[in-house]
């Protein structure tokens, strides 16, 4: 199956929400590009430590969410903190929901989308630190290991990733959604 997928990710991502989807999509077959704020290398965070640094394929300047078929958001605290900041990243999310592509957010991702102001009206779940947060958007929050809302997929936390990353494929392999807000 030929399909193209950016993970957005920058300095601090939790290190098994960048690498567990990325194994299980490659493993699909689909061609997966790491995208951030820099060229380079961007380094990962491991439970409480800093870990090892990973190659970036492109910049968010260099790319557009009509390069690709879907969107990844890793988690981790520093990396969603530090992307929420970039208006080209928020531009990028913004792109991928408009085009009802799938978009998949894992742990703390969510906190970009609320920057990116897409979670009004929408069933999801994250990290439970950020609960107030999503709801205060205007998000309906719950409590699940993975929730699935029109090719929009979320889970809370590391040991969520096995059902993410199966409900992350099968909506890439569905495509776009046509997303309705209560």
């Amino acid at each position: 199956m030929n399909k193209k997928i950016a993970i957005l990710a920058t300095d601090g991502f939790e290190e098994v929400e960048l690498t567990s989807p990325l194994e299980a999509m490659k493993k699909e077959g689909f061609e997966v590009h790491v995208i951030s704020e820099k060229k380079g290398k961007i380094k990962a965070w491991d439970t409480d430590h800093w870990s090892k640094e990973y190659d970036v394929d492109k910049t968010i300047t260099e790319v557009h969410a009509d390069d690709y078929n879907a969107l990844m958001l890793p988690g981790g605290v520093i990396n969603p903190d530090k992307l929420r900041r970039n208006e080209d990243a928020l531009n990028f999310i913004r792109a991928f929901f408009k085009a009802k592509k799938p978009v998949a957010a894992i742990c703390h991702a969510p906190q970009l989308l609320i920057s990116a102001g897409v979670v009004e009206g929408r069933k999801l779940t994250s990290f439970n630190s950020i609960k107030d947060d999503l709801v205060n958007a205007g998000a309906k929050w719950e409590d699940s290991e993975v929730v699935v809302d029109q090719g929009f997929v979320t889970s809370r936390n590391p040991d969520d990733l096995p059902a993410f990353n199966a409900k992350l494929i099968e909506e890439i392999k569905e495509g776009k959604h046509e997303r309705q807000h209560a």
